[in-house]
């Protein structure tokens, strides 16, 4: 039977660690293939291309819904109009004879065709809608929420027009009044 060579005694011989299968291991990554550089330069442009236009479009769409509006689209209270008003109204009969005078805070928003309208003196509230609009006047129907002690008239029109003082409006309310008399008041709201 033929002998078989002696192979060397293993370095670990007579130790308990068995021996590593790594050998000469380097410490630097492999060489990479430049053969697919330009594939990876071109997704990368093109994925950039596609953001930025994602971006764009968002960002336009986001300027259409939140940016401010000039709250006149013709259609609604103008701004010239909005923000709250009061003042003082005198009432009167048919016949012109002084009934009562009273205080009033009006509140109307730009762009929109609803208000409020608090007649402070007599304890009222209601709401407002706009009837109509021309260039330099508005009529509002005004409807009764709150009167607690039954004063006031449920169903007013209120027209409102610039004063003749700046920064101020004319307010015209009439209505018919519970026993059937026609009422006026008149006043200036600032």
């Amino acid at each position: 039977m033929p002998t078989r060579p002696e192979r060397p005694e293993p370095e670990h011989a007579g130790t308990a660690e068995p021996p590593s299968p790594i050998r000469r291991m380097s410490l630097w990554p492999p060489p990479r293939s430049a053969r697919h550089n330009g594939r990876r330069r071109r997704a990368v442009v093109v994925g950039a291309a596609a953001a930025a236009v994602l971006l764009a479009a968002g960002g336009a769409a986001a300027w259409l819904f939140l940016r401010p509006s000039s709250g006149d689209d013709g259609t609604g209270v103008p701004e010239s109009f909005a923000g709250a008003w009061s003042g003082e109204m005198a009432q009167t009969d048919e016949s012109g004879a002084h009934v009562v005078d009273w205080g009033a805070t009006v509140r109307l928003t730009a762009g929109s065709d609803t208000g409020s309208a608090e007649w402070f003196t007599l304890n009222c509230r209601g709401s407002l809608t706009l009837a109509e609009r021309a260039e330099d006047r508005l009529v509002f129907d005004y409807v009764e929420t709150y009167d607690p002690e039954q004063r006031c008239i449920d169903e007013v029109e209120l027209t409102l027009e610039p004063g003749v003082r700046a920064g101020s409006l004319e307010a015209r309310w009439v209505a018919v009044s519970h026993d059937g008399t026609t009422m006026t008041s008149t006043g200036s709201l600032r």
